[in-house]
């Protein structure tokens, strides 16, 4: 926690997140060095990793899940899908949740903590090196997460979300010696690291607008690919709770085919899922309502 302080402590001055910096510089460095450790087995372990930490965890579990509670699952389901979001060293479930609700409320706007009105580099990874949103205090993130503050396990997993990761490398390196560890862990999390933050930079910047929205959201089939369906960023601003971001058939979301996966298991219920007929008719009151004036509301927020 010392560490934490530290990083709160140098946001709130407007430095660099040394602490964040330093480790994120040395991941960069391992992920280069894994390019001189390369077998044939260790990148499909790296794949299999990055699909169990960034779709398994970031997009089923970190977004859906949690932040948007598109769908609901066993609390075991929901800790087993929490710690596999940890493998992606992008925080625990409360900062990160946390992080992206206030995106929603604030998005590309004043307040946002990621967006590319600010600069590019910025929204892409310059927030996380010196900006304090994954840094706040208790008071403000547990304003924005009521729900997984009363809840011990996202408390204590929050506080050391760093520990699955660290078990993750000893397995690694026992079962697949060093180019299991550098492609398992730095390599893939590197990749892992950045194909997320092109939500955040690409996705609106660049893309298509199916729907019209306040904030500057696109599609991209390729941060799509990448990000196993969150790049159908325009979607899933238009409307946020919805379980399923590509709505057309030719979207590739591999996040809601584990969602729809689950439910087949018996695992997953109270499944939110718009179509886009009904999501186009929310696009003409929208424009009605601007053409006449009227004040655009927030967009919608998880019901915590």
């Amino acid at each position: 926690m010392q560490l934490e302080a530290l990083n709160r402590k140098a946001a709130a001055a407007g430095e660099i997140n040394w602490v964040t910096a330093i480790f994120m510089g040395l991941f960069h460095v391992g992920a280069v060095a894994a390019l001189f450790f390369f077998t044939w087995k260790a990148l499909l372990v790296s794949m299999f990793l990055w699909w169990v930490s960034g779709s398994l965890g970031i997009g089923m579990a970190y977004h859906r899940l949690l932040t948007h509670r598109g769908y609901k699952t066993p609390k075991w389901v929901e800790y087993f899908l929490t710690t596999c979001a940890t493998l992606a060293l992008e925080g625990g479930p409360i900062f990160w949740v946390a992080t992206h609700r206030i995106h929603h409320k604030y998005s590309d706007l004043d307040g946002d903590p990621h967006s590319p009105i600010d600069g590019k580099w910025w929204a892409h990874m310059g927030w996380i090196l010196m900006g304090k949103s994954m840094h706040h205090d208790t008071t403000t993130l547990a304003k924005f997460v009521p729900d997984l503050a009363k809840d011990k396990f996202h408390v204590w997993i929050t506080k050391y979300h760093y520990v699955p990761m660290i078990v993750l490398g000893l397995v690694l390196l026992a079962i697949g010696g060093l180019p299991f560890l550098m492609w398992g862990i730095f390599m893939r999390t590197v990749v892992g690291l950045h194909a997320t933050w092109l939500v955040n930079s690409a996705t609106h910047s660049w893309g298509t607008r199916r729907f019209t929205t306040r904030d500057l959201s696109t599609n991209s089939w390729w941060v799509a690919l990448l990000t196993f369906g969150e790049g159908w960023h325009n979607n899933h601003h238009a409307h946020p709770v919805s379980a399923r971001h590509g709505l057309r058939w030719y979207e590739i979301d591999m996040n809601w085919y584990g969602i729809w996966a689950l439910k087949k298991l018996g695992l997953a219920k109270q499944i939110y899922c718009v179509k886009i007929e009904e999501l186009r008719q929310k696009e003409e009151e929208l424009k009605a309502r601007i053409a006449a004036g009227t004040a655009i509301p927030e967009p919608e927020l998880a019901s915590v």
